[in-house]
């Protein structure tokens, strides 16, 4: 059954917006960029994490590290070959001991992926702090899993889909909810 948009939730202005938003909250939530690292969870956290980079040079002047983490054989989903998972394209060039590290997602839902993300960040080192920032929370958490910076909060049924399409990806931005029926 083909799935159709049911409702534009943002537009590429309003996005940028949001961003810009997330980007103060987390500088003034930090007291600043010190010891301050952005990891983007593959795939679309991925450029949300570049995207507030950017932002956080254009206000301080600072490039904090950026880096990106593929949770795919942390999921719990999954079964496992080996006692280790491997991290497969992931890029963390740096240390994260004694860092506040900010995971960056497109989407929170049931808290797993993050749950993985933060699992794999503590095979890497052990951060001073992680928190999580999200472009969207929509909610039914099956996990006690909470993001500290959210672009926008949208309550959604367990049947609808929120489709993140960002240009470094899908040549456009926009968030839409998107149902089973067209």
């Amino acid at each position: 059954m083909q799935r159709q948009p049911k409702n534009e939730l943002m537009d590429a202005e309003k996005i940028k917006r949001t961003i810009t938003r997330m980007t103060h909250e987390i500088i003034e939530k930090n007291k600043g960029t010190e010891d301050l690292i952005l990891v983007g969870i593959k795939t679309r956290g991925i450029p949300l994490a570049k995207r507030i980079s950017d932002k956080i040079k254009a206000f301080e002047g600072v490039e904090v590290p950026l880096g990106k983490i593929d949770i795919t054989f942390y999921r719990d989903d999954l079964s496992q070959k080996g006692d280790l998972p491997i991290l497969q394209d992931s890029e963390l060039d740096f240390s994260i001991e004694n860092k506040t590290v900010i995971l960056v997602d497109d989407v929170l839902y049931t808290g797993r992926t993050a749950r993985a993300a933060i699992d794999a960040l503590m095979d890497i080192g052990r951060a001073k702090k992680i928190q999580l920032a999200v472009l969207v929370d929509r909610g039914h958490r099956e996990l006690p899993i909470r993001a500290d910076y959210v672009g926008k909060n949208v309550p959604t049924s367990k049947d609808e889909i929120i489709a993140v399409h960002l240009s470094e990806i899908d040549e456009q931005d926009r968030v839409v909810i998107v149902g089973n029926e067209g």
